[in-house]
């Protein structure tokens, strides 16, 4: 990258964030710190006003703007999926915002690139599984990333799972999750004075208190997540899969734990952390003989008695 795009690269990055550290600049452009600070001193001369200095960290006066900023084809096409993933991975009110921005995206572009990004909408399409969430009248996404960045309580109807019984809950936000083919909330509930994981699917009504919480008394989103996975009583198992069979389990060896993979030759040595043997085992009976369970014993054991109840069963029709 010559300078004259770095300036107009730094120049973005500025205007991208509240407050820009002379070391998240030099890490992004790998360009040394002596580099940064000359660069931000080119700026300033040049008439935008850079506010602070080293150490502190640099802003944009409030109310400076650069003009329309010119998209690459490249940086088009990774908008233009990001919008199709959008379409299927958030809810109507983020696609609604989402969509709006992509059009201003579009009026910015030269001619040559607009005809592109046209031409590349027709010949993309994503496609996942049925998916019950996109079904749900319930549109609570984007308001609850404005309760998460603000630090609002929460209220909903929350309906249980198990139980099927609706309650109503106080919630102080820590993060969105999403996992399972489904958007969680994670938060401190206050009637039952813990964490817990909120499904939007299951959300019946969500309502924002002008009222905020201190969030120095939770977790980050990335912390609580450290200490799940530190807390959970995950055990280990190593399978060997016939190479022929292992590129069906695709997705599914990530949904079961997947850690790692070893060549052997006609055959994969997979390494998988899961929470349960037994349901672990009732996937694997899926590929019959194309896999051999290496360890643990206990594996081995639950494999050979669902495969005896199996054989039993249908014997006895």
């Amino acid at each position: 990258m010559n300078r004259i795009d770095r300036l107009h690269a730094i120049l973005t990055h500025l205007q991208s964030k509240k407050k820009v550290t002379a070391q998240e600049m030099a890490d992004r452009f790998n360009i040394s710190l002596r580099t940064v600070y000359r660069d931000v001193k080119a700026l300033d001369e040049s008439g935008v006003p850079v506010i602070g200095e080293a150490g502190s960290g640099y802003t944009i006066m409030e109310g400076y703007r650069l003009p329309p900023v010119m998209f690459t084809q490249e940086e088009a096409s990774a908008l233009l999926l990001g919008a199709k993933l959008a379409e299927q991975f958030t809810d109507g009110s983020v696609r609604r915002h989402f969509n709006a921005a992509l059009f201003k995206i579009k009026a910015v572009l030269r001619s040559p690139d607009k005809e592109y990004v046209d031409s590349l909408t027709e010949h993309i399409e994503i496609l996942t599984r049925s998916n019950p969430d996109r079904e749900s009248p319930q549109q609570y996404l984007s308001q609850l990333q404005q309760a998460v960045v603000h630090k609002n309580i929460v209220h909903m109807q929350y309906r249980s799972n198990m139980k099927e019984e609706v309650t109503r809950r106080a919630v102080e936000p820590i993060g969105l999750l999403h996992y399972g083919s489904a958007w969680h909330l994670i938060g401190w509930c206050r009637l039952r004075e813990d964490y817990r994981d909120f499904r939007l699917s299951r959300m019946m009504g969500v309502t924002l208190d002008e009222n905020t919480f201190d969030p120095g008394a939770h977790p980050s989103i990335q912390q609580y997540i450290g200490q799940i996975r530190a807390s959970s009583d995950l055990q280990e198992a190593i399978v060997c899969v016939r190479k022929d069979t292992a590129k069906y389990l695709v997705e599914q060896k990530y949904l079961n734990g997947f850690v790692s993979e070893e060549d052997l030759g006609t055959c994969l040595r997979m390494k998988f952390l899961t929470s349960s043997f037994v349901y672990f085992a009732r996937w694997l009976l899926m590929y019959t003989d194309a896999i051999v369970v290496e360890q643990p014993e206990t594996l081995k054991e639950h494999i050979r008695e669902l495969s005896e109840k199996l054989a039993a069963h249908h014997t006895a029709y």
